[in-house]
């Protein structure tokens, strides 16, 4: 398949083995962050972010009142850094052959160095492995071209996400990094309280409110195409009926969600746009068959004036 304006494949198949062991340090990170920031409304506290560099934690206070620490996968330099406030900074890098649990472990003596011991739960979340982050030899495979290649995609999946939340006037999260399923998404929020379905821990604390999602994964092993998607909680038996734009978006049964496939908005003439239409059109179709007040939904058609 051609590339597009910029815009490449990115084939699971390719670079499943390293998609894993990037997952994997994400998950790292993730802990850290859900151990240590403030709690926030539907797990956001624990969300990660896509910068220039790759996937980082906010801000994340010290717990030995030192000041504040940063962990990121600097996706340029191809390593864990951890950064704090002061100045204090230490490399951990990932090769291409290094094991996870190798890298983990570095990186967690790192931060007790840098700020004392931090409480760590090693299970994998959200994951088909179960080998804990800190033991786990099963993952050591990096190839730096194809993590190049995934965050060239994800910049620019990113980037459609900021800008269809951005005229949002209702409450609205970033374009949050998720480590559990290893996405990148945007929620929007009704403002009123939904019931979580389940008494799982993340549902029932990720889905206590009425949302619509838009996101981005690069494929894993029960979806194995890199894809946008929508889906709209709680929904109507109805919901997956409609006819999104474009063409090739559909509705996916084993996932619940609308689907459209990276493969489909590279090959158009105008990805972005193709992108953008997906995302609104989820969106406007999701706020009417869930009776949302319908001025959420038209704020995103409008420009917000500018600060002077």
């Amino acid at each position: 398949m051609p590339v597009s304006h910029g815009w490449a494949p990115l084939p699971f198949e390719q670079w499943s083995a390293t998609c894993d062991t990037l997952h994997a340090h994400t998950q790292v990170l993730g802990k850290l962050a859900a151990r240590l920031a403030p709690p926030e409304p539907q797990l956001q506290h624990a969300a990660l972010r896509l910068t220039a560099r790759g996937w980082e934690t906010l801000p994340l206070p010290a717990p030995d009142g030192s000041g504040a620490m940063v962990l990121a996968l600097d996706l340029h330099a191809h390593r864990t850094v951890i950064e704090h406030s002061d100045g204090r900074c230490h490399g951990v890098d990932l090769t291409p052959d290094r094991p996870v649990g190798d890298i983990t472990r570095e990186v967690l003596r790192a931060v007790t160095d840098m700020v004392g011991p931090v409480p760590f739960d090693p299970r994998p979340q959200e994951v088909a492995w179960t080998v804990p982050l800190d033991q786990d030899d099963q993952h050591a495979t990096y190839d730096p071209d194809q993590v190049a290649a995934y965050l060239s995609a994800a910049t620019r999946a990113a980037a459609v996400l900021s800008e269809v939340r951005a005229p949002f006037r209702g409450r609205c999260t970033p374009v949050n990094a998720w480590w559990g399923s290893f996405d990148l998404a945007v929620s929007l929020f009704s403002g009123e309280l939904a019931d979580p379905g389940s008494s799982e821990f993340i549902r029932r604390n990720a889905m206590d409110a009425e949302e619509i999602a838009i996101g981005w994964w690069p494929g894993d092993q029960r979806y194995p195409r890199a894809a946008f998607y929508a889906y709209a909680h709680p929904a109507p038996p109805t919901y997956g009926q409609a006819d999104l734009e474009p063409s090739a978006a559909r509705w996916e049964p084993s996932l619940g969600e609308f689907i459209l496939d990276w493969d489909d908005v590279v090959a158009s003439d105008d990805p972005n746009r193709t992108a953008l239409l997906f995302a609104r059109s989820a969106v406007k179709h999701s706020c009417a068959s869930c009776g949302w007040d319908p001025a959420l939904s038209a704020s995103l058609e409008g420009r917000p004036p500018p600060v002077r």
